[in-house]
């Protein structure tokens, strides 16, 4: 005779999880880039941030796998568990968008004249970036991005897997090619990171948007994964909503810089 199955014999609709490493990698890995970026910004190589960014990757591999198995497996994603992966979901946006807050709170206090030791925004010997070049066609590429995704979602309510699987494909490429266009743009940059306010200002809020992006192109290869598999469908798709509302998250946090710190900033 089969033993009953978890789902048929939970007293309830929640979601009891099981002990988990990943909190504790999760954090170890966070202390390892932090460590990393703090000697890179003392003149370190860039390697001491190797360790730190692998650590993270394991985190996000290790424990998307179980709670994919979790949904898939173990059916435990009920409609009261979605609810509440949402508004975990929403409530990690907000706490991301106070990072940025803060990025830009160093920005206009250095660029509205409020610090008194900046006398003029940019700095007297600093040579911004063009804001129509680079810049402006990753915007484009962003932006872009942001409506495959809506292609992507809008066929996953149609139960159009094809579709599905394409714009989460056209995503992904379209967020690899910005982080490559970036990666270029930092490498024509005339200034240096330790170079003054204008440039920690300026790399520090585009690049930890950049990871934020590095990041988001790996939740959303994860679903990609996930599409041509099979796992979704239109009632039970919480993890690709999640990776759509990051995503878009990261799609207006570029708005703002490109508006502030690419175009205002530099005239």
């Amino acid at each position: 005779m089969n033993e009953p199955s978890r789902t048929e014999t939970r007293p309830h609709p929640y979601h009891l999880v099981e002990p988990s490493p990943w909190p504790a990698v999760g954090a170890l890995a966070a202390f390892f880039v932090a460590f990393g970026l703090i000697q890179y910004m003392h003149g370190a190589p860039l390697w001491y941030l190797a360790p730190g960014l692998v650590l993270v990757l394991v985190t996000m591999a290790g424990w998307w796998r179980d709670v994919i198995r979790e949904a898939t497996v173990d059916k435990a994603h009920t409609s009261v568990v979605q609810h509440g992966l949402r508004i975990g979901m929403a409530l990690f946006i907000a706490s991301e968008v106070m990072f940025f807050v803060a990025f830009f709170w160093a920005f206009f206090n250095a660029s509205l004249g409020v610090n008194p030791l900046v006398a003029e925004w940019p700095p007297q010997g600093i040579e911004p970036l063009e804001t129509w070049d680079l810049p402006f066609l990753n915007t484009l590429i962003l932006l872009s991005s942001g409506l495959t995704l809506n292609w992507a979602h809008h066929a996953l309510r149609e139960e159009n897997r094809r579709d599905v699987v394409r714009g989460l494909a056209l995503t992904v490429a379209l967020g690899i090619v910005f982080l490559t266009f970036q990666a270029v743009e930092y490498g024509h940059a005339a200034f240096g990171f330790t170079e003054g306010v204008y440039p920690t200002v300026f790399y520090m809020a585009t690049g930890f948007h950049g990871f934020h992006v590095f990041v988001g192109v790996c939740f959303l290869a994860v679903n990609l994964a996930r599409a041509i598999r099979g796992q979704f469908s239109p009632k039970h798709h919480v993890g690709f909503e999640a990776a759509a509302w990051y995503w878009h998250f990261v799609d207006v946090v570029w708005i703002f810089l490109f508006v502030w710190v690419y175009w205002w900033g530099n005239s």
